[in-house]
């Protein structure tokens, strides 16, 4: 009867150990996915221009939090630094260029970056200390624009159709240069040899030019372009500003998740109401 007793007790311990197992692991099969939740929470760092990109990533930042990504804004003042540090690593995307910048700057460097979000227009705009009306424009008036290639038949185009000037038949007003003029009633020179970020300043100073400012820029120097500029761009402007990214980055799901975030009614409607017409979404 001892016996029977004690072999009882043994096989009792025995199931009451492998219960007890079978509940650590299910511990541990608990903890660990509580480790794959925390870790599906990522951060992305995206550059850009201060105005008005930065300020539209500020406003998508609390919605990206709530889908687990944590966005950090790295802000510049230039259009050539964003690019290489995309291309070298030092950011997962920014956003701060037009699709015909992002297509010359990787043509003449070799960078292995896209496009993966169309976002917003930003009508560019003709400004004059002196000048109020392109009908008063005198002859000989200097025109200063920006030393950005990818803008020259952009700006081009916009005199064309300001009838001031008249480009070569069979060019296209994108891909035009100054060379491409061949109609200048007013007798213009146009003066490419300014960094984007300078023309505010050479508005100020410059009473009697005409000076063609990106409205970032424009903003950024307190300038209404609605208001302020003589002549503007249509907001059906081809010129459209993009998220751009490695191209071995073009699936990452948190990239393009803040492409929708920034598709998003909540983001396009706080662009219309904080910009007037300076900064159009697109969808």
């Amino acid at each position: 009867m001892k016996r029977l007793l004690t072999l009882f007790s043994v096989l009792l311990i025995l199931v009451l150990a492998a219960c007890g197992g079978g509940n650590t692991d299910n511990t541990n099969e608990e903890t660990s996915d509580d480790t794959e939740t925390e870790q599906e929470e990522v951060t992305i760092k995206v550059g850009a221009s201060s105005v008005p990109h930065a300020e539209i990533l500020e406003e998508a930042a609390p919605i990206l939090a709530e889908k687990g990504i944590t966005l950090e804004i790295e802000p510049y003042e230039d259009y050539v630094l964003p690019n290489d540090d995309l291309a070298s690593g030092e950011l997962d995307a920014n956003y701060f260029q037009h699709i015909p910048y992002l297509e010359q700057t990787v043509a003449d460097t070799g960078y292995e970056l896209t496009h993966i979000g169309n976002i917003h227009i930003e009508p560019i705009g003709i400004y004059s200390k002196s000048i109020t009306d392109m009908e008063d424009i005198p002859e000989g008036t200097e025109v200063i624009l920006s030393n950005s290639v990818s803008d020259h038949g952009r700006i081009l185009g916009l005199f064309q159709k300001a009838g001031l000037i008249e480009l070569a038949d069979g060019v296209e007003a994108a891909n035009a240069t100054i060379d491409d003029i061949v109609e200048n009633p007013k007798k213009l020179t146009f003066t490419p040899d300014y960094e984007p970020a300078f023309l505010p300043e050479i508005y100020e100073t410059e009473e009697d030019a005409l000076v063609v400012i990106n409205t970032n820029y424009a903003i950024g120097a307190g300038l209404d372009p609605q208001n302020d500029s003589i002549f503007i761009e249509e907001d059906d402007s081809p010129y459209v500003n993009v998220i751009a990214v490695k191209t071995e980055d073009e699936n990452n799901e948190a990239l393009n998740t803040l492409v929708e975030v920034l598709h998003s009614e909540e983001i396009q409607n706080f662009i219309l109401e904080n910009y007037d017409g300076a900064v159009v979404p697109v969808n």
